[in-house]
């Protein structure tokens, strides 16, 4: 029943496992989406809350950063934004009277599912030192405290400030400016985790470290590749935009270890077609890649359009570009034999694909975290540019990169200056414009911020939202890590798992989320959001906020400032939190494109950073053009009866956040703890499709990391190649496993052994005993 939290945390039944789908969305989308909205918000509350996502005059669903088009369906929204909206905009509460009768040791032991399920935070809440409740607190205290253990601390540098993604611009940009008047480059953020390896790729190849195509560019592309990416799950409202480029005569290669459905076949429920089960097949050729063979494969595809008469964009190649002879040199270098080693592919089907992008004159490449996970990711993204840039597909409507990001404003977070190494010429103009000296050394990345806490040189961690023991890698050195802080700080909306891995003292500060009206100063107040493809708009909530004690991010961020910092800040911060529109008159002084801010973002529908590739075919790169690249063609080496897993979500999940416990698409019900395998492979470990085992990642350092209990499901996955979900598996990622240049964790690409659980028995196959 709405506003009713579950009485206790549900035993999983043994996971229920059919045959995985081959379409995406339709009428179950519809009645799924309808189902859980109204099980948190009631009909009425539903209807006037989802009418209102993804509007020009509404708010932004925090679902995920695709964007929105000129013209808007009435139900602007996919299954799982409905889902995002619902678990904010719920009607459940989590009170003091909660946190008397739970205490944290209780909170610990509970699953990431049944916490969300609790519903929204209403007070400040504080944990004292050696306490075992979190008690209620007034906001004058909370700063009070935060003040005390900040003003202590030997150096700024021992104090972490850390983002979502899901952080307004106007509250991200006091943010960031907050912690560098206190002292501090210390802002990890949730890019670190995802999209840092394609910023770093890009910013070295084209000079900006974004994507280069508008939603428009996906309806004049010729051929479409997608690439590590699951859009049916995590960008259900791609597949809209896929299905209209198909009617516009685009071409669709999908690269994934795993069949993906939604790329198989999309039932539009905007349309007839798809409401009526037909739907529109998607991918014209499916690659069936290794897991971390990408960059192989897109090596060979430079090699097939190298050694192609008249496949080069020799013009643009010369005027824009440079160390084209050298990476020529090592394309043409490329052995097929181990290209097929490396992505388990035929050679037929890489024939095939060359074959689509020979006959495309715009070709678009999109790619998610399964290409930026890995040691090599880095590389691989350069890869992807590489062969763009041999067909001058970069700079050309209908052509160029397209990294797909995951929360909704972490782009915008990103531009806002949420960075451990911030540009010179950023930190010029915040000194220029604030009148102080921001610090100029690098800070901690997320890795680095886990070690600095684990080794005692980091002492307060303030989160400004996210779940960040669980969204993070090596489980139990993290947990570990975070608890020797002094001070553990969260702004969050709801209930969490970082909220009972805690440091001596920690509290909890409840904030508004998108959904509600955020009155300050006597005004209504909106924010902005820059979306995956840099169009920059406003976000307005309507609902009444969910408690009379909650304030905006932005208010807290101010509030928190002016206790710190005291007199020696000259940042008019009380201003700030009166009216957003000040904060955006500072950003438009401050961050190039931003210029008349207030004026452009009051259009409806916003405006449109710009994007010196996209918009000029320049390169602000260091050698003022658009840089091919030579790295050795890397992938995972797996020693002999292992296997490479990836970790990714279920249908019922955004991020670290679970809305249920089944994959509709992949034909799991009722159970999180499942490990997708290779028939083969399964039985050639000697484990029967149901049978149970225990997932231990082998590393360099030689410590044991296991996730116990999982149920084996023989899927038509890749050979060599196992996947589960995360947050569960993140205990199998060692913290030092990282890419190279960006140091993101390399989720997708962790060396495991299958072994008998350690209690219980179990099947055979082909006469194994399982016990």
């Amino acid at each position: 029943m709405a506003g009713k939290p579950p009485a206790s945390d549900p035993v999983q039944d043994a996971p229920e496992v059919g045959a995985p789908e081959h379409s995406a969305v339709g009428i179950p989308a519809i009645t799924n989406a309808l189902r859980i909205s109204q099980q948190q918000m009631g009909v009425r509350r539903t209807a006037l809350t989802l009418l209102r996502v993804n509007q020009k005059s509404g708010f932004d669903c925090p679902g995920c950063a695709w964007p929105e088009g000129e013209k808007r369906h009435t139900a602007e929204f996919c299954e799982n934004g409905a889902k995002a909206v619902a678990e904010e905009a719920t009607l459940r509460r989590v009170t003091p009277e909660f946190f008397a009768a739970h205490p944290v040791a209780d909170l610990a032991d509970r699953s990431g599912y049944w916490l969300g399920q609790q519903g929204r935070l209403t007070h400040p809440m504080y944990l004292a030192e050696g306490a075992e409740h979190y008690e209620p607190v007034s906001w004058e205290r909370a700063f009070d405290i935060l003040g005390e253990e900040l003003t202590a601390l030997e150096s700024p540098d021992e104090a972490v400030f850390y983002t979502s993604g899901r952080t307004s611009n106007e509250a991200a940009f006091l943010f960031q400016l907050f912690a560098r008047e206190f002292g501090t480059n210390n802002l990890p953020d949730c890019s670190n985790m995802c999209h840092e390896s394609s910023g770093s790729a890009l910013t070295e190849t084209l000079g900006v470290g974004k994507g280069s195509v508008l939603l428009e560019d996906l309806y004049k592309a010729d051929l479409i590749i997608v690439a590590g990416q699951n859009p049916g799950t995590n960008h259900p409202r791609m597949l809209t935009a896929l299905e209209k480029a198909k009617a516009e005569g685009a071409r669709i290669i999908s690269v994934n270890p795993l069949p993906e459905a939604g790329l198989e076949r999309f039932k539009n429920p905007q349309t007839p077609r798809g409401l009526a089960g037909g739907g529109t097949a998607l991918t014209d050729l499916f690659l069936q890649v290794r897991i971390g063979g990408d960059q192989a494969l897109f090596r060979a595809l430079c090699r097939g359009v190298l050694e192609a008469e008249g496949a080069l964009d020799q013009e643009f190649i010369d005027a824009h570009t440079h160390g084209f002879e050298e990476f020529a040199a090592a394309a043409r270098a490329c052995d097929p034999e181990e290209t097929l080693r490396a992505t388990g592919l035929r050679q037929e089907e890489i024939d095939a694909a060359l074959e689509m992008v020979l006959a495309s004159r715009r070709t678009i490449v999109c790619w998610a975290m399964g290409l930026t996970q890995h040691k090599h990711s880095v590389p691989t993204i350069r890869e992807v540019v590489n062969l763009l840039l041999l067909q001058g597909n970069v700079g050309r409507p209908g052509a160029g990169v397209c990294p797909v990001r995951g929360h909704s404003n972490v782009q915008g977070d990103r531009t806002m200056g949420i960075f451990e190494r911030p540009a010179p010429e950023f930190l010029d103009a915040l000194e220029k414009e604030f009148g102080f000296a921001p610090p100029r050394e690098h800070g901690y990345d997320v890795v680095r911020a886990i070690r600095a806490l684990r080794d005692g040189d980091a002492k307060v961690f303030f989160a400004m939202g996210g779940n960040f023991v669980s969204a993070t890698p090596d489980t139990d050195v993290t947990e570990a890590a975070v608890r020797r802080a002094r001070l553990t700080v969260h702004v969050s909306t709801k209930l969490n798992r970082s909220h009972a891995v805690t440091g001596a003292r920690a509290l909890i500060l409840p904030t508004l989320g998108r959904t509600e009206r955020d009155v300050q100063g006597g005004a209504e107040q909106f924010v902005t959001v820059e979306d995956s493809m840099g169009m920059v708009h406003a976000s307005r909530g309507r609902l009444a906020p969910a408690g009379p004690e909650l304030l905006s991010e932005t208010a807290i961020v101010a509030r928190m400032a002016r206790r710190v910092l005291g007199g020696r800040s000259g940042t008019p911060w009380e201003e700030f939190a009166r009216d957003y529109g000040t904060i955006r008159d500072r950003i438009a002084r401050v961050i190039p494109g931003f210029e008349d801010f207030n004026a452009k973002v009051a259009r409806p529908g916003g405006f449109t950073l710009p994007h010196a590739p996209r918009d000029s075919r320049t390169f602000p790169t260091t050698t003022g053009k658009a840089n091919f690249t030579a790295a050795p063609v890397e992938y995972p080496h797996v020693p002999e009866g292992r296997l490479l897993l990836q970790t990714l979500r279920s249908h019922d999940q955004y991020n670290t956040t679970i809305y249920g416990l089944d994959d509709r698409y992949r034909g799991i019900k009722n159970g999180r703890r499942v490990v997708l395998l290779h028939p083969d492979d399964a039985r050639e470990h000697g484990f029967a499709d149901g049978s149970y085992t225990d997932l231990v990642g082998e590393w360099t350092d030689g410590t044991e990391r296991r996730a116990p209990g999982f149920r084996v499901v023989y899927y038509p996955t890749a050979r060599g190649c196992a996947a589960a979900y995360y947050p569960e598996t993140n205990v199998l990622v060692p913290l030092d496993h990282t890419a190279d240049t960006s140091n993101t964790p390399a989720s997708k690409s962790v060396v495991i052994r299958l072994e008998r659980p350690q209690e219980g028995e179990g099947d055979s196959v082909d006469g194994v005993d399982q016990g």
